[in-house]
């Protein structure tokens, strides 16, 4: 099955193809396509060549930035960002906290984040999961007492990803300590440069450093920083959580992974072993499912809010993200062990070298934006009414 385009989203999806090939510079698309970390200058270089076309926020409202796409138009957008190894626009600013602000905050709030939040010129972090409180957010024991004209914060985040790079961090505290879990929760907004303050590093699997601690001893934080109404932070992170399941199914880039999975095995002579060659097929298979499936959770999505099939997305993609992974290290055989080598160090091709440190640290994708475990219990609920 294909899907058919009309010629007016046919020469859409031409001109974002175009844009994206020709637009960013190509060093950046060589970093993603090598699956190589990228630099803090990438991401904020290549946000800003989208918001200057006005591409980095296409979902959100127009007065701010957004694009009154159709659906299929937005992931038009998406597929050929993936397909042409570009950066996404930042998902902490893009699909998190700036549609929160745009939907809950003041207008003063608005004013000032927003335009910042798109063009990347605040980098957000996300303070939500805690040591005792991933998958069961709600039992989060972060602090904010209020003093004044000021909360005080008290506690710990963890996995904070990218969080070394971040100047403002949205931040889940627990404002009412005797109300039931979820309705004594607020969202803040924290200046990361605030005194009290600390982002401690952890090192992965893979040797990388993408996630940190952050910890908050008697930060004061100006009450104008609290988003929408106090003790009413639960709704807005399941509106928050909601959004980045439907943007965590990377059905582009798995897609161009495979691609490229296909060509490395035609190098190597595998393409020609039948199981191999049906593995990859029914890869393709499952990641077009799984994007007509994409396009109908977001065409079913109403006022902004997200569809409960979002964990279908969340749970698949990860699933075919991982199988990928695994598909690379499989055809590298033993010169996946060269994981990590310089390209000083042997003579083996990049892609060997990288398909260890992937796969390794793609173990994370069935735990980010809510662990498969919790998607399959929501499925079962809202989806399936078990």
């Amino acid at each position: 099955m294909h899907l058919q385009l009309s010629p007016e989203d046919a020469a859409f999806r031409d001109e974002m193809r175009e844009f994206f090939t020709t637009k960013v510079p190509q060093e950046t698309r060589d970093a993603v396509a090598e699956r190589r970390e990228l630099t803090k200058e990438q991401f904020v270089d290549t946000q800003r060549i989208l918001n200057a076309h006005g591409l980095a926020v296409p979902n959100w409202p127009v007065e701010w930035g957004g694009r009154d796409w159709s659906p299929l138009r937005r992931h038009i957008w998406h597929e050929e960002m993936q397909r042409a190894s570009v950066p996404q626009p930042l998902p902490f600013n893009a699909s998190m906290i700036g549609p929160v602000i745009a939907a809950f905050a003041s207008e003063e709030m608005k004013q000032r984040f927003l335009p910042a939040t798109a063009n990347l010129d605040i980098w957000w972090s996300q303070g939500f999961s805690e040591p005792d409180a991933g998958s069961d957010l709600a039992s989060l024991r972060t602090t904010a007492v209020r003093d004044g004209d000021e909360f005080v914060v008290n506690g710990q985040k963890t996995w904070t990803t990218l969080g070394q790079f971040g100047d403002w961090i949205f931040t889940l505290v627990r404002t009412d300590p005797e109300a039931r879990k979820q309705r004594g929760i607020s969202m803040l907004l924290i200046d990361m440069t605030s005194p009290g303050l600390t982002v401690r590093p952890i090192e992965l699997i893979d040797g990388g450093h993408e996630v940190n601690e952050v910890w908050f001893e008697d930060v004061r934080v100006p009450a104008e920083n609290l988003v929408g109404e106090l003790n009413a932070g639960w709704d807005y992170a399941k509106f928050l959580l909601g959004n980045e399941r439907v943007g965590v199914a990377p059905v582009g880039g798995t897609k161009r992974v495979v691609a490229q999975a296909k060509e490395w095995a035609r190098e190597t002579g595998q393409l020609d072993d039948p199981l191999l060659a049906s593995r990859i097929a029914e890869l393709e298979n499952d990641l077009l499912a799984l994007e007509l499936t994409a396009l109908r959770v977001v065409a079913h999505s109403a006022d902004g809010k997200p569809h409960p099939a979002s964990s279908v997305l969340k749970l698949r993609g990860t699933e075919l993200q991982q199988a990928a992974s695994e598909l690379v290290v499989d055809l590298a055989g033993a010169a996946s062990l060269a994981s990590g080598a310089g390209d000083g160090a042997t003579d083996l091709p990049w892609w060997t070298r990288r398909a260890t440190p992937v796969y390794l640290n793609l173990r994370k994708a069935s735990i980010y934006g809510g662990s498969n475990e919790i998607q399959r219990q929501i499925i079962a609920k809202t989806i399936l009414g078990l």
